[in-house]
Parts: structure tokens; sequence; C-alpha cells
């Protein structure tokens, strides 16, 4: 027998600055992201939902020089990486190297994702281990496309849409100081303060930073990149799982701090699982093998880091060089920032929570997260560097009313559009809406 209708679920209230079109959206989202039965929300005419999303949407190119409509059905950070494929499948090279990278255009790599698989498809870009969110996949899916590329003539591929990629990218060629990760300045640590209440199951910090000498500037809604350190401890460990001398360098520079300064120490890559393959035998040169080409042997790959990985083959020696070679830069990490250059100036603030996890009883550290929550003192230099937003700002007349919807940390950039608001005095009114894992 058929159920009779629900009433719609009722979340915003009427007087929320919303079309009703906007207000029955809204509502089914919230509902939906609160289980509290979606299925009962009344619907949106496919022409309002249509008319709502296409500010969120990425949007089409239109028609380019190889074909190719523009359209990205995969550009989608939720979606799994196999889906993003198939759905990319039969679309020109570039496109299906966009399908392989992590769909956030969070800029940790250089460029948003279309345009970091331009410039890998023009060969203007030789690393193909930059895209942070996508990781090892993300790797793995880029060299298997490489090779495709590598056995194209250069006559026989298209041109790239709009001319030189390199003037389409968010960090374009030759940058000023502390516009790109490229050439990044040196900023000072001024501060922290922990935001949360004691008892809180998270660990959420203001941070501040002097940026007035560094000769550096931004606007609300831009995102500030800084170059962590990897943490001591984590360092000493893995020397000592090497069994490498204590007076190893790599080009002149001490071992310790080229572990602790320059290479990725979280996943293992492929990479390092190769170069263990090369110096064992039997089962574990198998395994390695296996390991090194995505398998998962053990059932525990998503869980080695770069010590764990080395200690899953006790008694291997690893040549410092070696070693240093098969791994990954460390990358820069990307915070939006916190604060307005109106209301602080000569400053720039992030809201970071400190990630510490256990894997097998061993404490994980996020890198930048607990290089900015404990490791990095006052008045201490941090390089960093001030990447522009795409798009992301607020409106050009202070009268127009936002609406700003950050869960989690997410509130970062909506400080910053407050405080900005706050010191343009600013009529427009300003809806925020944010979230927490406990309501304490």
């Amino acid at each position: 027998m058929s159920q009779p209708a629900r009433p719609p679920i009722t979340i915003l209230p009427d007087s929320a600055p919303f079309t009703p079109e906007q207000r029955a959206w809204l509502n089914g989202f919230f509902a939906g992201f609160l289980e509290l039965g979606a299925g009962s929300v009344t619907a949106l005419s496919p022409e309002a939902n249509a008319a709502l999303m296409s500010g969120l949407s990425p949007a089409a190119n239109g028609p380019l020089d190889d074909g190719d409509n523009g359209d990205a059905p995969w550009h989608d950070p939720a979606m799994p990486l196999a889906e993003r494929m198939t759905l990319a499948e039969g679309r020109p090279l570039r496109r299906r190297m966009m399908a392989a990278m992590g769909q956030q255009d969070c800029g940790q790599c250089g460029y948003n994702c279309e345009d970091y698989s331009n410039v890998i498809f023009s060969k203007k870009e030789e690393r193909l281990n930059l895209c942070v969110p996508g990781g090892k996949e993300t790797t793995r899916a880029l060299k298997t496309l490489y090779k495709e590329l590598e056995d194209t003539p250069a006559a026989d591929r298209p041109p790239l849409p709009g001319g030189d990629v390199e003037d389409r990218s968010a960090v374009p060629a030759g940058a000023a100081p502390g516009r790109s990760r490229d050439n990044p300045v040196e900023a000072v640590f001024h501060s922290r303060t922990r935001l949360n209440k004691p008892g809180s199951g998270k660990e959420t910090w203001h941070l501040e930073f002097d940026i007035a000498k560094a000769g550096l500037d931004y606007a609300v809604g831009d995102t500030f990149g800084l170059f962590p350190t990897n943490d001591p401890a984590l360092v000493d460990a893995i020397i000592k799982a090497t069994h490498a001398p204590a007076s190893s360098s790599i080009d002149g520079q001490p071992l310790r701090a080229v572990l602790q300064e320059r290479v990725s120490l979280g996943l293992a890559p492929d990479t390092l699982f190769q170069l263990i393959s090369y110096i064992t035998g039997g089962e574990r040169r198998q395994k390695a093998k296996a390991l090194a080409s995505g398998e998962d042997p053990d059932g525990d790959a998503a869980r080695l880091d770069v010590l764990a990985a080395i200690e899953k083959f006790p008694g291997i020696r690893l040549e410092p060089e070696a070693l240093i070679e098969s791994l990954d830069p460390l990358q820069p990490r990307l915070y939006s920032i916190a604060s307005s250059l109106k209301s602080n100036p000569g400053r720039v603030a992030l809201t970071v929570d400190a990630v510490r996890y256990a894997v097998n009883g061993r404490r994980r550290l996020g890198v930048a997260s607990t290089f900015l929550a404990e490791r990095v003192g006052p008045g201490e230099a941090v390089k960093a560097y001030v990447q522009k937003s795409q798009g992301f700002g607020l409106p050009a007349d202070p009268s127009v009313p936002i609406i700003m919807i950050g869960p989690g940390t997410g509130i970062a950039p909506f400080r910053a559009f407050l405080h900005e608001r706050m010191a343009l005095k600013a009529p427009g009114r300003n809806w925020l809406f944010f979230g927490h894992q406990k309501h304490d």
C-alpha cells in the first residue's frame, strides 16, 4: 500500500534571504545532510535547480581546438577515481589526465586541475606527483597516461585551447616573489591560540604570521601556502630503520636535514617499493614488486607511510642517496586566509585543525598542521606565498547580502569575509552557517 505523502521538511526560516526555489533546494540539501529524510523534501524543478547550481558548477570552456566540448562531469572530489576515468573514456588525452587529478582545484600543485593536466600534456611540466589530494592513485594514473603521450608523435598532438597554457595557469611563469610555490618568501610566525574548550575532541588553532617585511599582500578569499618540515622524531626513526651512518650527507647537506626539509615521509611512493625490490630477493622481492605496481598483498598498503614501508622489510640497508631519490618531494600546504588586511594590517591569520591519529600503535601526525601547532616558534621564518583566488571572493557591491556555508574549519575564509565587511562598514547582510562535531 502506498505511503501518504509526508510534508516537506523546513529548516531555513522564511526570512532567510533566498528565493523560494533556493530555499527549497537548500532545505533538501540540509535535510539530506542531517539524514532527515531527503525524499520528503519538496523537489526543485530541473530549471530551478540548474539556475541555482549554475554559480557552483565548473563552467564548460566551450568548443576547444581538439574538438572537445569542455564538459567535465568527473569534476567532483567525492567521486572515486575509477568512476572519473570511466566518465572520461573516449575524451582527448589531456581531458583524461584532468579526470585523474584530485578534482579539488586546491592549487597545491601550482595550478588548477585542468591547467595541471594541460601543462603535462604540453610537456611544460614534467612532475607527475604534485597532486596532493590525488596522492598515489593520481600519480599512477598519470604515469599510465603519460606513456600514451610519449607514444604519440608531437606532430599528431592537437593544439591546446587558448594558446600558451602557462598564461592560463594558477601560477604564471616568472611570478613575483611570494606569488607562487616556486618563488616563496619568508614570513615570520607570530602567534598561535587554541580555539577549543577543554575536553574538546578537536585541536583547532588560530595562527598569525607577519608578512609586512616579506612584501606580501592579499585579498580575502586568497590562500596562504607554506612549506612545513617533518617531525624530527619521525626522521630519526627512519634513519635508525635504514641503518644509515650518522655522518651521511646528500649533496653536502646532512641526511637528517634532507629528510626533515626536502622529502615527503607520508604514504610510501611506488618508487620506494621499487628500490626495495632491487635489494631484496625471494618472497620479499615479489612482495615489494607487487606493492610497487599498486597491488596490496597483505591488505595494509593504505597504511604504509615511509617508516612503515621500511619496517615491513626488516634488515634492509638502503643507501641514503638512493632512499632520497625514491621519495616524493615535500609539498607546500595551502590554507584559506582567515583575516583581512583592512582590519589586521601586515598580518595573515589561518584556522587549522591539528591532525593526530594512531596506526598499529604508532602515532601519526599531519605534517603541516602539527608543524603549525607545535614545532614552529614565534619569530621563526617560514617559506610562504600567497595564491590568488580564482573566482572566490566578496561581491564588488558591499550592499549585496552574502550566504556563507563553512562546516568545520571551513569557516576560515568566511571569518576573513566578515572582518573585511566590518572594516568597510558594508551594509549588506551576512548569513554564516558553521558546524562542529559537538554542540558544546
